[in-house]
């Protein structure tokens, strides 16, 4: 490779990883090309992107900002699933397309700009997506509120069945 090839994937890579604080490594070997173009729609789905990499420029690219830990995921035919979006979605499709197809091996990666080894991915994958968490925060939010209310309306509506009822009373002795 030519060394203005190499430096445009350079920073093509770098630009790649700056703006992507979500990153998972794995090991392709395994993928045929039909698996690879299906994983490629599900995570355009998600909102995510597949990369393979060369482990040298992906290295160069992350300069001093990559965890030591991380280094040794770079050996091997590496490809990166990224995404600027929501890191749990993007671990849960990864997490299916892997059980589905058993081609490829996650070996570590970044959520959010923390290192996460391959033994932890499921600790990760059973972690509530972006959307649930704030629907659950808007419940929470919302419920001393709808309590409150609740609670505020009860005596107006006992007040309101008492008069009926004393309405209903007064109407039967009356005629008498």
């Amino acid at each position: 490779m030519k060394k203005e090839t190499k430096s445009t994937r350079i920073g093509e890579l770098n630009v790649l990883f700056r703006d992507n604080p979500t990153i998972y490594l794995f090991d392709y070997t395994k993928m045929t090309v039909a698996q690879a173009t299906a994983l490629r729609k599900a995570l355009r789905k998600q909102g995510a992107s597949l990369k393979v990499v060369k482990n040298r420029l992906a290295l160069r690219a992350l300069g001093d900002v990559v965890p030591a830990d991380l280094k040794p995921a770079f050996r091997k035919p590496t490809a990166v699933a990224y995404t600027a979006a929501d890191p749990i979605a993007l671990a849960k499709a990864v997490k299916e397309f892997s059980v589905q197809t058993k081609a490829m091996v996650l070996k570590g990666g970044l959520v959010e700009g923390h290192y996460f080894p391959a033994a932890r991915f499921d600790e990760v994958v059973k972690l509530s997506g972006r959307l649930e968490l704030l629907g659950k925060i808007g419940y929470m939010m919302a419920s001393p509120l709808v309590k409150l209310l609740r609670t505020l309306q009860a005596p107006l509506l006992n007040v309101g069945l008492l008069m009926g009822q004393l309405k209903d009373k007064k109407s039967k002795e009356t005629p008498a």
